[in-house]
């Protein structure tokens, strides 16, 4: 799976999903891009699913007949430590995630 990070999102650069093709936005040259632009962008760059920690995503945008998913991190903070113990969960949920899908990883 190409997975899409959102630049917040601290778990980039930890290689915790390193069995996916990972890269944040910045590296993927979207940095700047929001919310629907972003959704587009990456779709246009064959990313299957995004992370983010952004918890209004997913009433700002509709994702009907989008080709990616959404997988929303609620968590204390977007910081690795906060974000490390939901890892499994997040690796459960791209394996079986379907585009246009939204998936919400509590912490």
């Amino acid at each position: 799976m190409r997975v899409l990070i959102e630049t917040n999102v601290s778990m980039s650069d930890s290689g915790t999903l390193c069995q996916h093709d990972c890269q944040t936005a910045r590296y993927a040259g979207l940095a700047g891009l929001k919310n629907g632009d972003l959704l587009t962008a990456a779709e246009s760059a064959k990313f299957d699913v995004f992370l983010t920690v952004d918890q209004g995503i997913e009433y700002q945008q509709n994702l009907t007949d989008r080709n990616i998913a959404i997988i929303i991190f609620r968590t204390k903070s977007n910081r690795l430590k906060d974000l490390l113990p939901h890892v499994p969960a997040c690796l459960v949920h791209i394996e079986s995630i379907q585009p246009g899908q939204i998936v919400r990883i509590e912490g």
